[in-house]
């Protein structure tokens, strides 16, 4: 009749072992899949309703003074996320880039990577240079600083969207 049940087990002990870790490795990946894949949303969403919402309809319906404070407040609150956000994609992506061979990983993975490094410094420009003279002037009442200060922000921050769907559209193309 064969082996005991209790022996079956044991005889295949190690590689249930095996079986069993490789899937929890597969489930973890997923879970920082997923971490990754948000903490993009985040960025990237929030870009978007800054871009094409926030920022026309504060300056269509505002004077200086009020705008550029609300705007400094508003950026403030999201800078917030976005350093969340690019430590989660910091560390989720090296995570799953140790899982792989580098030399066996997609095209797509590099080129997210680099766009991701180049995206992180144009972001910690525009927070340490701008966006920091922005706060000045608002807190001053100096409202020609702190326009020409959002106004620098602004480009920064087109360049980093357009970036981050290049990065989206590259890890899509080069799997």
């Amino acid at each position: 009749m064969g082996l005991p049940l209790f022996r079956r087990k044991i005889a295949f002990f190690p590689l249930q072992i095996a079986q069993d870790a490789l899937s929890e490795i597969e489930h973890m990946y997923e879970w920082i899949q997923w971490l990754h894949l948000s903490a993009g949303i985040v960025w990237l969403g929030g870009m978007t309703l800054l871009l094409w919402a926030v920022r026309p309809s504060a300056i269509a319906l505002l004077p200086p003074e009020q705008r550029l404070p609300l705007l400094h407040a508003v950026l403030s609150r999201f800078f917030v996320l976005v350093w969340i956000a690019i430590a989660v994609l910091l560390a989720s992506g090296g995570w799953m880039f140790t899982t792989a061979d580098m030399k066996l990983a997609p095209r797509g993975w590099h080129a997210m990577a680099g766009i991701g490094t180049l995206m992180c410094i144009i972001f910690a420009h525009l927070y340490f240079a701008p966006f920091r003279r922005l706060g000045r002037a608002v807190h001053a009442r100096d409202w020609p600083a702190a326009g020409k200060a959002l106004k620098q922000i602004h480009p920064l921050v087109l360049t980093n969207f357009g970036l981050g769907w290049a990065a989206v559209l590259a890890v899509q193309v080069w799997r």
